[in-house]
């Protein structure tokens, strides 16, 4: 597999990883407190989608730096590549972010 291909899949999976982990974490530290679990790591996990994409891109400003090179310096390349990264990670978060609400929604139905 060549390296950007490896980069989208580190993309996808740091985000993922990311917002899975917060959320998780944040189910345990609410059982812990004593507060409700379940929305504790929806609220979490909506709140903390963006910084997961922000670290998977490795920081924001090396992203922007790609940018401006791109754009000033006629690099459509790079410009296409980053743009492919950045989309894994919001992929990758939003689909971690689903993972989240479906625990919660198994969680509800399983009441009933």
């Amino acid at each position: 597999m060549n390296l950007f291909l490896s980069n989208l899949v580190y993309s996808f999976l740091i985000a993922f990883g990311i917002v899975t982990g917060a959320g998780v974490f944040a189910g345990i530290g609410a059982i812990v407190n004593d507060h409700p679990p379940l929305r504790t790591m929806i609220n979490l996990a909506g709140s903390v989608k963006i910084w997961a994409v922000a670290a998977a891109l490795g920081g924001t400003f090396s992203s922007f730096e790609i940018f401006e090179k791109g754009l000033f310096n006629g690099e459509v390349k790079s410009i296409v590549k980053q743009l492919a990264y950045i989309l894994m990670a919001l992929i990758g978060a939003n689909l971690a972010y689903g993972l989240i609400r479906l625990i919660q929604y198994c969680g509800d139905s399983s009441l009933k």
